[in-house]
């Protein structure tokens, strides 16, 4: 397995790009290579490599590679070789053409899984648990020599994992890694044949491992593990152990020597572990996913020149590429705690904590802003310092009334990255008075209305809206007049009352005096007018006027009244008779659009009969609710011989 390219050109140096998270098109990984002459990382996986440049983006798929495992670049970083398990051999792409120019077969059914180049040979650990062994690509010939059998009297207990490094040229790893006992095996290869130097049974159950620079030590991370451990390859004692929470998954070291690894993280409290300060210093734990972490193959790996770290988590379908740009610094946290509420220009006091795997020494600066009504775009309070254990406060008495929001900023150093937090407090202000005229009133069709708005004292605000919301969904809530009061505090505005208007005076408020609307509820009678004919004649009786009509002559009564999709009219019928008015018939009747309606009253057949009838609209019996009941005027009529 590769945790780093050799012979790799260098980033240009500047301002550190912001880190990327994002969905990664590949659904499985056993290997990770970064390439950075090319700004590439090969990832192996379910039968191809994919190729995907620093952003995430798979640029191009090399198929045709079942069960691909193992990556490597040469020395140079011109070739990358990979396992193809389930083709019995070793496939070469040049990194400049990502086309393939040359095949290495190992031998039927010898599957090899895991590769390490040094001296001039491809070593590769091949076949399946107690059947596995060590094996060679041996390029220095012509053609390249395969040679199997070479683990030089270890019994292998599973696929060795391969480690080598071309600083460290006589060297090569192997990791017995299927076995609670497996052990580490270190060959010495300066002949060409594998000799083993040192080997000593460990924990077993390696998930992965990583060579320092110089190929001097090893990393290892496996099931058996509570540490990343590293061991000196000349006697395999222990060195030291970065201790990280839960089991770890992956190791990748930077050329500077940087460990970095994922855990299983079964908590979701944090799965990627940098340690800048080596072993006896804190980590820097960022939680870049939700989801455990056991790949079970290498997806961790530092760039190139060591700047950056690539993390792949997630699960098939799901996949995210990660690249943390400035992984060596610690990740701090802000939390800001101001009170709910508090009286305007009165002391308040805002607390908070900075925490951070590395916590910055007491005394420490932190930037603090106040944003309000009188401030909008924030005003600095100048920097509160923090406490040896991080913690901080400070007072302010808030000029402004309404929300009120404290923001605290730490920069971040060079060890540090930066933090920010924010809290809001609700800082009272008075209620001003507000009155709008004409409440309740009732007003004839389409009459215009003066509505007259009062604003009491108030601090800077002197600007009030008026509103007119006509009932009916067909008609929206519009602004009428917008402006600053006069000076008795008043403002005006005029609505035409066509239908029942919910008039709504605003004021928004400013930073003493909170925000206020009012409302009055003004009525609109319909327009409506009724009309007789047939009658043969007119007059009066006593002081009423009335039309006369034949008594086999039916009364015809037209009415219009203001239209509304699906009013009614309501008919009132009534009728004279020992002095008094009886009513006789009251019914609904449709409106035609043009708001006519023409009923047939009939004829009593008897002479004698007085009567009147009226047309109303009422709401909302009516169909409606957009205008106040309205009663027509009566209209009187008289049947003769």
């Amino acid at each position: 397995m590769t945790a780093a390219l050799f012979g790799s050109v260098l980033l240009g140096a500047g301002p550190a790009a912001a880190d990327i998270s994002v969905p990664i098109g590949v659904s499985d990984v056993r290997d990770t290579v970064v390439d950075g002459a090319h700004q590439h990382l090969y990832i192996s996986g379910d039968s191809e490599i994919a190729v995907v440049d620093y952003t995430g983006k798979v640029v191009q798929t090399l198929t045709g590679l079942p069960e691909v495992s193992d990556l490597q670049l040469s020395p140079d970083g011109g070739t990358l070789y990979a396992a193809v398990t389930g083709a019995d051999k070793i496939v070469a792409f040049d990194t400049a053409t990502l086309t393939q120019t040359a095949e290495y077969p190992t031998g039927a059914k010898t599957a090899p899984r895991h590769i390490a180049l040094t001296q001039g040979r491809i070593w590769f650990g091949y076949g399946d648990q107690w059947d596995s062994g060590l094996g060679e690509v041996d390029l220095t010939t012509s053609p390249a020599s395969v040679k199997l059998d070479l683990a030089g009297g270890h019994d292998f207990a599973s696929t060795p994992m391969l480690y080598a490094d071309p600083a460290n040229p006589d060297t090569l790893v192997a990791l017995d890694g299927g076995i609670s006992t497996g052990p580490i095996v270190v060959y010495d290869v300066s002949s060409g044949t594998p000799t083993i130097r040192v080997s000593v049974n460990e924990n077993g159950f390696y998930q992965d491992a990583a060579l320092t620079p110089g190929g001097q030590s090893i990393v290892v991370v496996g099931q058996g593990y509570r540490a990343v451990t590293e061991y000196r390859l000349s006697d395999l004692a222990e060195v030291r152990e970065y201790p990280v929470k839960g089991e770890p998954e992956t190791v990748t070291v930077a050329p500077d020597g940087t460990i970095a690894a994922t855990t299983l993280d079964t908590d979701n409290t944090g799965d990627t572990y940098v340690f800048p300060g080596g072993a006896d210093a804190p980590a820097s734990v960022r939680n870049l996913s939700d989801a455990w972490m056991p790949w079970g193959g290498h997806s961790t790996a530092w760039s190139a020149d060591g700047t950056s770290l690539f993390v792949l988590t997630g699960s098939s379908g799901s996949m995210q590429f990660h690249m943390v740009n400035e992984p060596r610094k610690y990740v701090t946290k802000l939390a800001l705690n101001a009170p709910a509420t508090a009286p305007r220009a009165k002391t308040l006091t805002v607390s908070g904590t900075l925490t951070a795997g590395l916590v910055p020494p007491a005394g420490t600066p932190v930037n603090v802003v106040r944003t309000d009504l009188l401030s909008p775009t924030g005003k600095s309070l100048g920097t509160t310092k923090l406490g040896s254990n991080g913690a901080f406060s400070f007072t302010d008495a808030p000029p402004a009334g309404g929300t009120v929001r404290y923001t605290v900023t730490y920069p971040g150093d060079g060890a540090r990255t930066p933090a920010t937090a924010s809290d809001t407090v609700t800082v009272s202000r008075p209620t001003p008075v507000l009155t709008l005229t004409n409440n309740l009133k009732t007003y004839d069709y389409g009459k215009n209305v003066v509505f007259t708005a009062h604003l009491g004292a108030t601090y800077a605000n002197r600007t009030v809206e008026i509103w007119a919301d006509p009932y009916g969904a067909d008609k929206p809530n519009k602004l009428i007049k917008s402006g600053k009061v006069d000076a008795h505090g008043n403002l005006t505005a005029t609505v035409n009352m066509s239908r029942d208007t919910a008039v709504t005076a605003v004021f928004k408020g400013d930073a003493r005096y909170s925000p206020r609307n009012v409302k009055s509820a003004a009525y609109a009678q319909v327009r409506t007018a009724s009309s007789l004919s047939k009658y043969y004649r007119t007059g009066t009786i006593g002081s009423t006027p009335y039309r006369y009509y034949h008594k086999k002559t039916d009364a015809i009564l037209t009415t219009t009244m203001t239209y509304y999709t699906g009013r009614k009219e309501r008919l009132d019928l009534q009728v004279y008779s020992d002095g008094k008015w009886y009513t006789t018939d009251s019914e609904y009747f449709a409106l035609g659009t043009d708001g006519k309606c023409i009923v047939n009253l009939g004829h009593p057949g008897t002479a004698g009969v007085r009567a009147r009838v009226r047309t109303s609209y009422i709401d909302p019996a009516s169909g409606d609710n957009v205008n106040t009941t309205t009663y027509g005027a009566w209209q009187y009529f008289y049947f003769t011989n």
